[in-house]
């Protein structure tokens, strides 16, 4: 059975705009975002880590084009306190038949606009970490950033790995050996 509507008013067409519509689910103007990030913000400074941040001084003496890495990584002396998440692990160091081999990489999450503003720049790979509930350093080899487009927060996610020729592990006091073959102390 076919049924036929009629109106008393004329119906406009529909317009077909390529342009964000009254519509549209990704509103980038949209106020509702920036709340969303700053319950972000706020939840990883409330629920993450503390976490001391040494900046990497990116200069163009002493690149070198062979390893395409600077000679000399300088690190800022002072560290800025920032706070983010991150899942502490155990240091392993497996013995395989390649030798020691250090597997524990660690990932650390932070909020994009937070970060921007502590920072003055986004994190980049040499920057250094060191959480506070750990006394080790991390060297971050990878940045990326994850988005959740449908209400607009931002992450910062860096892959850092054990930085081992910190000048704290290099410059750390050799203990007392005594040599028990023979029964002689050295």
């Amino acid at each position: 059975m076919k049924k036929n509507y009629t109106t008393n008013v004329r119906i406009p067409e529909i317009e077909i705009v390529e342009n964000d519509s009254e519509l549209s689910l990704f509103d980038r103007n949209n106020p509702d975002i920036n709340l969303f990030n700053l319950v972000d913000e706020e939840n990883i400074r409330l629920s993450g880590s503390k976490i001391n941040y040494y900046k990497f001084i990116v200069s163009k003496s002493g690149y070198d084009e062979v390893y395409m890495e600077q000679r000399n990584k300088p690190i800022s002396r002072t560290p800025i306190l920032v706070y983010g998440h991150y899942d502490p692990k155990v240091i392993e160091e497996p013995l395989n038949q390649f030798g020691i081999q250090i597997t524990s990489d660690q990932l650390f999450t932070f909020n994009k606009s937070y970060m921007d503003k502590k920072l003055g720049r986004p994190p980049i790979i040499g920057d250094i970490i060191q959480p506070h509930f750990q006394n080790v350093r991390y060297e971050i080899f990878e940045v990326q950033e994850d988005s959740f487009e449908a209400y607009g927060v931002y992450h910062y996610i860096c892959t850092s790995k054990v930085l081992r020729d910190s000048e704290d592990i290099q410059n750390m006091p050799k203990p007392d050996v005594s040599e028990d073959i023979g029964g002689r102390v050295i």
